[in-house]
């Protein structure tokens, strides 16, 4: 087998419809959405045709939707945007610890600016506490920003429980949704959300292409000053084929998203199962059904999960230990410290996303490789051997 990919939650492939959709915006429809001949008309609708489809699918208004060039952006003009914008209602901010950089970075900058954060703390499986959540409320808490779903164990939040605790303490209420969007249903009403990010290269879209919801009515300040795009929210030219992408690409996901699930999640508790038989001495981290359904977590202890993705490479298969944002980084990762991993057991985890392309063809060719990679990296331990020498006494 060749460029066996388990990563989907790093990026997606393109699907072939959505280039298909693009490839005219690319080619004979270039006209700039900015413009008044008819050139430009066309791309204009396109991009309106877009952001309807988005605002389908998340149950809003399409003058709602806002494009930007992908999740970080987005998190970044939610947060810092509705903080600076209503800083007279209040400078307190709660987040959580197992946030993306992109929001965890964000709100440190805001701190530097007078801002005061509360990151509140998550369980063993990866779910925040909504009792501490009550109690971290003040009389000047502006915002509340919480993942929809984690990045690198799956692990899917109490949103509506969240969204009812900021509309009762008239809270505005911003969800990171980018690993959300294209796998669960989403109605931001339902879930009083005020403010969610997404990113196209999530669900087989384009990369450079994301979408910021803010309700209407929720004052932010403009995040790129310039031109009049965005209705004067972010200058710049229309990235139109994107666009088009991101917008294909959701309606996609939603059109088959049951039977995608349903598919992914088999492949996925496969996997599992066929770990826990095969591997000893391992542990599954996140919540078993509150989570993401491509998603496995799993820290296999006494190797370096660097280690174990090199030769997972040299057998052309892709995978992770964690967030891509955060790959270059030796520290274990904050997430599976954050649920109480000490540092030697979270270093030896894989992150494993499945996606719709992948097959159970795939997933026993990672398993008869990850048997062999495991017990050889482990004959390699010292701290293997002295674990079995004790256990043999």
């Amino acid at each position: 087998m060749k460029n066996i990919y388990f990563d989907n939650a790093a990026t997606t492939k393109l699907d072939e419809e959505v280039l298909q959709e693009m490839v005219p915006y690319l080619k004979d429809n270039y006209g700039n959405a900015s413009s008044i001949y008819k050139l430009g008309r066309e791309s204009k609708k396109a991009v309106e045709d877009s952001r309807e489809k988005i605002a389908k699918v998340l149950n809003c208004k399409p003058n709602e939707i806002y494009f930007t060039a992908g999740g970080s952006e987005s998190d970044n003009t939610a947060i810092k945007g509705i903080a600076r914008a209503n800083k007279l209602k209040g400078n307190h901010i709660i987040t959580s610890r197992i946030e993306h950089p992109a929001v965890l970075e964000t709100c440190k900058f805001l701190e530097k600016e007078g801002f005061e954060v509360t990151y509140i703390s998550v369980d063993e499986k990866g779910i925040i506490n909504l009792e501490e959540l009550k109690k971290s409320i003040k009389d000047t808490t502006v915002l509340i920003t919480i993942m929809f779903a984690n990045n690198e164990i799956g692990t899917i939040q109490p949103i509506e429980e969240i969204g009812k605790i900021a509309k009762e303490n008239n809270i505005y209420f911003h969800t990171d949704a980018v690993q959300a969007v294209g796998s669960l249903k989403i109605d931001v009403q339902k879930l009083n959300i005020d403010s969610l990010s997404l990113s196209g290269h999530k669900f087989y879209g384009p990369k450079g292409i994301g979408a910021l919801y803010i309700k209407s009515g929720i004052k932010f300040e403009k995040f790129v000053d310039g031109g009049h795009q965005e209705r004067n929210k972010r200058a710049g030219t229309e990235n139109v084929a994107g666009i088009v992408g991101i917008g294909k690409a959701i309606e996609l996901a939603y059109n088959n998203l049951d039977e995608h699930n349903k598919k992914i999640k088999e492949l996925r508790d496969y996997y599992v199962e066929q770990v826990r038989l095969k591997i000893p001495y391992i542990k599954v981290n996140g919540d078993i059904e509150k989570r993401l359904p491509g998603n496995s977590n799993i820290s296999f202890r006494f190797i370096e999960g660097e280690g174990l993705l090199l030769n997972l490479d040299l057998k052309e298969i892709c995978a992770s230990s964690g967030s891509a944002c955060t790959s270059g980084s030796l520290d274990p990762s904050h997430v599976l410290l954050a649920i109480g991993l000490p540092h030697e057991i979270a270093h030896g985890s894989l992150r494993i996303t499945i996606g719709k392309y992948n097959t159970k063809e795939e997933i026993d060719y990672l398993l008869e490789n990850l048997v062999e990679i495991v017990g050889r990296l482990r004959d390699m331990s010292p701290l293997y051997e002295k674990f079995l020498e004790e256990e043999n006494r």
